[in-house]
């Protein structure tokens, strides 16, 4: 198996990254950070001596790095049995835009996304696309007349909405997959409640001192409430089902089974009623293509 996952240096995408490589598999660890990467990559062929990893880089937020990627894989031409659309940023405090002028999170954690899937649905042909989703989508809201929160930033509402995004991105796809004859099946999960430094590096978002301590100290205290938080091993099991088992379904929504889906062993997640409203992926697909100028 060929794997191509992005963010994959720390986190989730690290937890997965090393879960196929554990299983026999060849893993592509697509990040923004180089020596972050292959620090990563380190770590794992220090523990699976074996193991088939390299490092590709790639920033969701800039569309010509993801352009970048999408043709190195091309013209490498090697099916990609899975892909998994992992790396995101959360709540930065204050409205930032990507290199293309998208808000922040909207650009890197879907955009960037979009952008990449589609390129490289020919090598995906009898392979899978899973598409990291949050808890956090039932806070967001497609406004398509200003998707960018240009007159209203709440990064917690602005994160919800690339989570939204990101799940109606994958049940589109599918839809389109099975409609068109692409021959993938797409599908999404979320972590559920997982620590990483997700937690930290969006809210602080490059700042020092006082916030970033003031982070680190509210995440120290929720980390000890008993069941609301699990650790990385935990949080990779609905998108390592969502993207290997046999029963995941094209169009299928994963995580965790415990309480509130924060903890626990994958199952079927619960869809908010937005995601259900197919005119409004299929309006969302038509934009995305617009904005990012990539076509299926």
């Amino acid at each position: 198996m060929y794997a191509v996952i992005t963010g994959a240096n720390s986190g989730i995408g690290y937890g997965l990254a090393r879960r196929f490589v554990r299983e026999g598999a060849e893993v592509v660890m697509a990040v923004r950070n180089g020596d972050r990467g292959r620090a990563a990559a380190g770590r794992i062929t220090d523990e699976f001596p074996r193991a088939k990893v390299r490092v590709e880089l790639v920033d969701l937020a800039d569309l010509g790095s993801v352009a970048a990627l999408a043709g190195r894989l091309l013209a490498e031409g090697r099916p990609v049995d899975r892909l998994v659309n992992n790396a995101g940023i959360m709540t930065p405090p204050v409205r930032d835009e990507t290199k293309d002028g998208f808000e922040l999170q909207f650009g890197a954690n879907y955009l960037g996304h979009f952008a990449l899937t589609l390129p490289l649905l020919p090598l995906l042909r009898g392979g899978r696309v899973t598409t990291m989703s949050s808890l956090t989508n039932r806070w967001g809201r497609l406004d398509f007349d200003d998707l960018q929160s240009t007159r209203n930033y709440t990064p917690r509402i602005a994160y919800g909405t690339s989570k939204l995004a990101n799940l109606m991105f994958a049940q589109e796809l599918d839809r389109r997959s099975r409609r068109n004859g692409w021959g993938v099946l797409s599908n999404a999960a979320h972590p559920g409640a997982t620590k990483t430094n997700l937690q930290v590096t969006g809210p602080t978002h490059g700042a020092s001192g006082l916030r970033t301590r003031l982070v680190g100290v509210v995440n120290a205290v929720s980390y000890r409430i008993p069941g609301m938080w699990q650790e990385v091993d935990g949080g990779i099991l609905p998108a390592w089902y969502a993207a290997t088992s046999p029963d995941a379904t094209g169009g299928g929504y994963y995580g965790p089974g415990g309480f509130g889906e924060l903890t626990g062993p994958a199952k079927a997640a619960r869809v908010p009623g937005k995601a259900l409203r197919e005119g409004d992926a299929e309006r969302l697909w038509l934009v995305s293509e617009r904005l990012t100028g990539v076509v299926a």
